[in-house]
């Protein structure tokens, strides 16, 4: 039998394990969590594109259950810098995973979104409580 924490020392855990992957995060209130990653930039005299991942999870109560939002959102301007691109994606039953490696003239970078909501997902089974993840939704 798994003990249950409370939930404002689990949203610390949250918030560590998010740190820990690189997602600086706030607590909206005492239920929600949310954070944001400038994962990949690249610039030039030109132009130049930014990759953020942004999270969400919010505690329900009355179900013991942590509800996950994220999404990756990519933007560019003017003309963006020559580069490559390398996507990993994998998928486990309704899970999707992604890994995402750029390399170019005015800057790169990594994300591996995956790997954040399977550690929430460890974190919050951990203190005993239900994950799951909410698709169709924006953070």
């Amino acid at each position: 039998m798994v003990d249950t924490i409370l939930r404002s020392e689990l949203l610390a855990r949250l918030a560590s394990v998010a740190d820990a992957h690189g997602v600086k995060t706030a607590s909206i209130d005492g239920l929600t969590l949310s954070g944001t990653q400038e994962a990949i930039t690249s610039k030039w005299f030109l132009g130049g594109r930014k990759v953020v991942y942004r999270m969400t999870s919010q505690a329900d109560e009355a179900s013991r259950t942590i509800r996950f939002r994220d999404a990756v959102v990519e933007s560019s301007w003017g003309i963006p810098p020559p580069g490559l691109t390398v996507e990993k994606t994998t998928q486990q039953g309704t899970r999707v995973s992604e890994s995402r490696t750029d390399r170019s003239v005015g800057g790169g970078g990594h994300l591996d979104d995956g790997g954040l909501r399977a550690a929430f997902e460890q974190a919050v089974r951990a203190g005993g409580r239900q994950f799951t993840v909410e698709t169709g939704r924006m953070p």
